[in-house]
């Protein structure tokens, strides 16, 4: 059994290693979409976006006000990043945090939304342990150089 196990874990971590970068694109740019269409969808109906904010959303420490534009920046701006992976981490940091505060302060949402909300935690924590991978801006520019002190 040892050596069975020995044997077929390298086989498939060889198989599957070429299919990491993909995964991790597909993780971020999941994410990145739910939170950018939640954003624009906010953006585009305003008053109904206050409204929520004001008399639905139970944002901790926040003020109604700032919670509604704060968190329609994020949801317009940090999915650009995480999209790109650029600051990825950092990104998907904050994501996974706003993400949170989302259940948090939204209980009718566990009801239909818990779910979308534990798998896009899940994609944000991939990101958060082990980073864009190759196919983003944050691999691009480590390898370039473009980050390097001239010396």
């Amino acid at each position: 059994m040892i050596n069975f196990i020995r044997t077929i874990d390298p086989f498939f971590e060889h198989l599957i290693r070429p299919l990491q970068p993909l995964l991790l694109l597909f993780s971020r740019v999941w994410v990145a979409i739910a939170f950018f269409k939640s954003g624009l969808i906010k953006y585009g109906s305003w008053e109904s976006t206050l409204y929520l904010f004001e008399y639905e959303y139970l944002v901790p420490i926040l003020p109604w006000q700032l919670a509604a534009y704060s968190g329609t920046a994020i949801e317009l701006i940090v999915p650009i990043f995480l999209a790109l992976g650029l600051f990825s981490r950092p990104m998907a940091l904050l994501l996974f945090g706003f993400n949170i505060i989302a259940v948090v302060s939204y209980p009718a949402l566990w009801q239909q939304g818990f779910y979308d909300h534990q798998l896009w935690g899940m994609m944000l924590l991939v990101t958060i342990f082990w980073g864009a991978g190759k196919l983003s801006l944050d691999q691009w520019l480590n390898q370039c150089g473009c980050n390097k002190n001239a010396t």
